[in-house]
């Protein structure tokens, strides 16, 4: 069995179902190892120690690579390496323990329950009106990946319970509640397309029929957002993110959120924590007499 890296990435294609965006992170992060340790003549990535990943770290955070991609190369190295570990092709991962400089934690961009509002209310008397109002309150109804929805068929929704089934993130397959006006909006879509679309036709088509393109879908969110006054940049994942935080901050639970988005991981789901609290702060610095600061001079 080859242990290269186009094997690994094949492991990751086929087994593990990882998506092209992961997959090309994983080959650049891989091949940027790779073409270090050939510059070097330091050997094959797989035959690579400890000391040569801490040098190749240190060479990329010289070269000005930010904290946060270099946590991501290492990333990389350590699903490389431990993939390499369960094979038997190395008797101990040389990235273990290893650790990159900490980067400063990004909260993600949301919009405010008003600015949702307004955007998912697009008229439905303009050019592809109806379309456009199904995909925004789907997507902020459910909080849906991009691709999720640019996926999605007909049979998909289970109007009458008020459910869709995603296929999400490796593979796995989760329900997520569809609201009552995202389902309105989603069944005056359907019957505009005359005859009604079949079970198997995609929610959303594109030209031709298939699956509507990622990049249509954020170059429209982007167009309606300017349309309805909010000049923010707005993009799929912002409705996403959004959905996650009004949800974390109504009902405090986080597990629940965690299962909405279907993420792995409670820790990944934990920012919208730091977002809650955020806004916590902000009302108690408005509204507390003893939290608002004196002007400078008084």
């Amino acid at each position: 069995m080859s242990h290269g890296i186009e094997a690994f990435l094949e492991h990751l294609q086929v087994e593990r179902a990882v998506s092209a965006h992961t997959l090309d992170a994983y080959r650049r992060d891989l091949e940027a190892l790779r073409d270090w340790a050939q510059g070097r003549g330091a050997g094959e990535v797989a035959s690579l120690d400890g000391e040569a990943l801490r040098a190749f770290v240190a060479a990329e955070h010289r070269r000005g690579l930010s904290p946060r991609s270099l946590q991501r190369r290492l990333s990389a190295c350590r699903s490389y390496y431990a993939w390499l570990l369960k094979n038997g092709a190395i008797p101990a991962s040389p990235a273990a323990g290893l650790r990159a400089p900490k980067a400063q934690r990004r909260l993600p961009q949301v919009l405010d329950v008003d600015e949702a509002v307004r955007l998912v209310e697009v008229p439905t008397d303009a050019p592809l009106g109806l379309r456009d109002r199904a995909l925004l309150e789907l997507f902020y109804s459910s909080g849906l990946r991009l691709s999720e929805l640019c996926a999605l068929r007909w049979r998909d929704l289970q109007a009458e319970e008020g459910l869709v089934t995603v296929l999400g993130k490796g593979g796995k397959q989760r329900q997520v509640p569809v609201g009552s006006h995202a389902r309105r909006a989603l069944g005056e879509w359907r019957a505009s397309t005359g005859a009604g679309a079949g079970a198997d036709d995609f929610v959303f088509p594109g030209r031709g029929g298939g699956a509507i393109g990622q990049r249509a879908v954020q170059v429209r969110i982007r167009q309606l957002a300017v349309r309805q006054g909010l000049f923010k940049h707005v993009h799929p994942h912002m409705l996403r993110h959004s959905f996650a935080s009004h949800v974390l901050e109504s009902s405090g639970d986080l597990r629940g959120v965690q299962e909405l988005l279907g993420h792995a991981y409670i820790a990944t789901t934990q920012i919208y924590t730091h977002l809650d609290f955020q806004h916590l702060a902000k009302v108690y610095d408005a509204a507390h007499p003893r939290a608002k600061r004196k002007k400078a001079g008084a």
